[in-house]
């Protein structure tokens, strides 16, 4: 009843049809951040795509300017001097046919995976461990790479990935909501930059067709799609 409460209150003031600029869409979405923490902020982003088909998947990697306000754990299935490169560059867990092993137990201690090209016969063995979980190294992302040290400094410096979902939906977290306006802001239109770029061939229509942005205990706010391109 107490959250029940809680949420009414925040949607005071949110008009639920209304599209509002995006400035003014991240101002309300602050304000009504309550929680005892931190909270994330969210965006949510309906593309003109179906992803069932393979011309019109949308997947990507984008580094916002302000980070994300969330540390990583990065695992990076190297070895030798690439090993040694990862744990100079940060990583926090280093391995190849022992890291293999661990995962294959249950013990995933990273949310960022990455290997070079020459381990991946050995992680595609994790799959079925990996892929649910959204883990899985793609060169596509730029997680199987030879560029370990960009790689980790890039996941510990705030990229984040992103993928549609099957309904055409796609989601991420773009910093916290102790962050500036200006600051959601430019993450939210980097993102959107990214995910513009990553248009695919396959698509018709309009591509950007709804926008909404949240914290994670908030009611979501519409937004002019518009207003988060450029």
């Amino acid at each position: 009843m107490a959250i029940g409460k809680r949420l009414n209150k925040a949607r005071e003031g949110v008009d639920r049809e209304k599209l509002y600029p995006l400035a003014d869409a991240i101002k309300m979405v602050k304000e009504r951040a309550k929680a005892k923490f931190d909270e994330t902020i969210e965006v949510a982003i309906n593309l003109g795509v179906d992803p069932r088909h393979a011309d019109q998947m949308v997947r990507g990697v984008v580094t916002l300017p302000n980070g994300t306000g969330r540390m990583l754990r990065v695992g990076v299935f190297a070895r030798g001097a690439k090993a040694d490169e990862a744990k100079a560059a940060g990583a926090d867990v280093v391995g190849a046919e022992d890291l293999v092993e661990k995962v294959q137990n249950g013990s995933i201690d990273f949310d960022r995976c990455i290997a070079t090209p020459d381990m991946m016969p050995l992680v595609g063995r994790l799959g079925k461990v990996l892929g649910p979980r959204g883990l899985m190294p793609n060169p596509k992302i730029g997680t199987v790479t030879m560029d370990v040290t960009g790689a980790v400094k890039g996941a510990k410096g705030g990229s984040v990935e992103f993928r549609v979902e099957k309904a055409g939906i796609l989601q991420a977290g773009v910093g916290k909501a102790s962050f500036s306006e200006e600051k959601l802001v430019e993450n939210i239109k980097a993102l959107a930059d990214a995910v513009s770029k990553a248009k695919p061939a396959g698509s018709k229509g309009t591509y950007i067709q709804r926008v909404a942005v949240s914290s994670t205990m908030g009611p979501g706010v519409k937004v002019e799609p518009g207003t988060i391109l450029g």
